[in-house]
């Protein structure tokens, strides 16, 4: 047993970490973004985060969240010998993910008006609507690299993804730095830098997976099958489920920027609930790759047909996602009175930051536990009832809590952030209890095709 555990941790941890950096990487385009023109002003700091957090609710997670979906198909196709059908999955996602692209940025080029409409300061939803408008082509290019990304990961080739990534973040960090300060673009030049670097990542990744000998199984090129009618609803059966998953959680952070808006100072509630949202943005991104990791490692054994094999991979992650929190979460607090001055000179920003960061420690390593049940739950193929789980825990259980205390209580953005972690706890428990229930033996028939 001892054997079959060390050998576990292995295979998770060379997924992991590359992914766990990619991820980081990725995300960190959109923080490189906010910390350059953080530096340009608080105006330009608390729009820019406010179109940030409007892209990342109405599209990012949209596009992420749809593509989870490929995290059941590719992930048990390849477990179970079908390569060829991952070429086919990747193709229903692309053509679903572009499709939908198009209403969400017709709801970008107009987020000025929706910001108002929601009591939003009127500088700051002008200036962020510009912001959300050089973001559009950005868009249909994450959509279809995260298609990508989770092709390669379910055939555990996770290498491609952390080059591709890294190789981005630095030319986004030479792309803000001309866009931001060497031209009259200021803070819509970090924008524009997103969306040349995010379709700077799909033509390295396209590279790869059209001519490494590695996809040579399992990318058989375009196909009409990709496109048949039956096959792309049994994409979307998944996709939806699946989005709503992410998005509901995702929703619940910007809910929340929105609420630090009608705070009584509301460029500086915003500018804390940002700063922080990005904090836990790029700390989250190392539970992600955590869970992106089992979900690829539940997917393939269960399609291989090997139900202890996926049970014991559930169990080993967990271990290791308890490790790395408790790690990250000392080093944040240790990190606390510095954290806020790489996003901002504003004295009152940073002092803010760094009481928030003990909350943000604490979070974290509830995040890790999470991300590893929802990511076991993508393999098994029950976004369904991650959905539900989600709905439950943020907006009869997060929301409320944060707008009570925040609101009615007066704690500002401490009982914003305390009601969210009433949601983690929620979720951490139903999924807990959800994965102790799994029948695998059931679910590694179902995922192998013998039922």
């Amino acid at each position: 047993m001892g054997t079959k555990v060390f050998v576990e941790m292995r295979k998770q941890l060379g997924l992991a970490g590359p992914l766990i950096a990619s991820s980081i990487l990725e995300c960190s385009l959109q923080t490189i973004s906010v910390i350059f023109v953080g530096h340009l002003g608080e105006l330009s700091l608390s729009s820019s985060a406010m179109a940030t957090a409007f892209a990342w609710v109405t599209g990012f997670s949209v596009m992420l969240g749809m593509a989870g979906g490929l995290d059941t198909l590719c992930g048990q196709a390849y477990g179970a010998g079908k390569y060829s059908m991952l070429s086919i999955h990747m193709q229903k996602a692309m053509v679903v993910l572009v499709v939908v692209c198009i209403p969400i940025a017709i709801l970008w080029a107009f987020s000025g008006q929706i910001l108002l409409g929601l009591g939003q300061d009127t500088e700051i939803s002008v200036a962020a609507e510009s912001y959300a408008r050089m973001m559009i082509p950005s868009l249909f290019a994450f959509g279809l690299v995260q298609s990508h990304f989770r092709f390669l990961a379910a055939q555990n080739l996770v290498l491609p993804i952390l080059l591709s990534a890294g190789s981005t973040s630095l030319l986004h960090l030479l792309l803000c730095w001309l866009l931001v300060y060497k031209t009259s673009l200021g803070n819509k030049g970090a924008a524009l830098a997103i969306s040349i670097s995010h379709w700077f990542n799909l033509l390295l990744v396209l590279a790869y997976v059209r001519l490494s000998p590695a996809c040579k199984e399992t990318w058989i090129g375009f196909s009409k099958e990709g496109l048949h009618v039956h096959g792309v609803l049994e994409f979307i059966k998944l996709a939806i489920p699946s989005a709503l998953m992410t998005c509901l959680e995702t929703w619940s952070f910007d809910v929340l920027i929105i609420l630090s808006g009608l705070l009584p100072d509301p460029k500086l509630e915003t500018s804390v609930m940002t700063v922080s949202l990005n904090i836990s943005s790029l700390t989250f991104m190392i539970c992600y790759g955590f869970g992106t990791a089992i979900s690829t490692r539940v997917s393939n054994e269960l399609g291989a047909n090997h139900p202890k094999d996926a049970r014991l991979a559930v169990r080993v992650m967990l271990s290791l996602a308890a490790v790395e929190g408790l790690v990250v979460g000392l080093v944040l607090f240790s990190a606390r009175n510095i954290c806020g001055e790489a996003f901002s000179n504003e004295r009152e920003i940073v002092e803010s930051i760094a009481k928030m960061v003990p909350l943000l420690a604490f979070s974290h390593i509830m995040d890790g536990i999470r991300c590893v049940l929802s990511g076991a739950i993508r393999g098994c193929g029950k976004q369904k009832i991650g959905a539900i789980v989600n709905f439950v825990a943020y907006y009869f259980v997060g929301i409320p809590t944060s707008s009570l205390l925040a609101l009615v209580f007066h704690f500002r953005w401490k009982g914003l952030w305390a009601g969210l972690m009433c949601a983690f706890l929620v979720q951490d428990l139903t999924y807990g209890i959800i994965i102790l229930r799994t029948n695998w033996e059931k679910e590694a028939l179902k995922a192998s095709g013998t039922v």
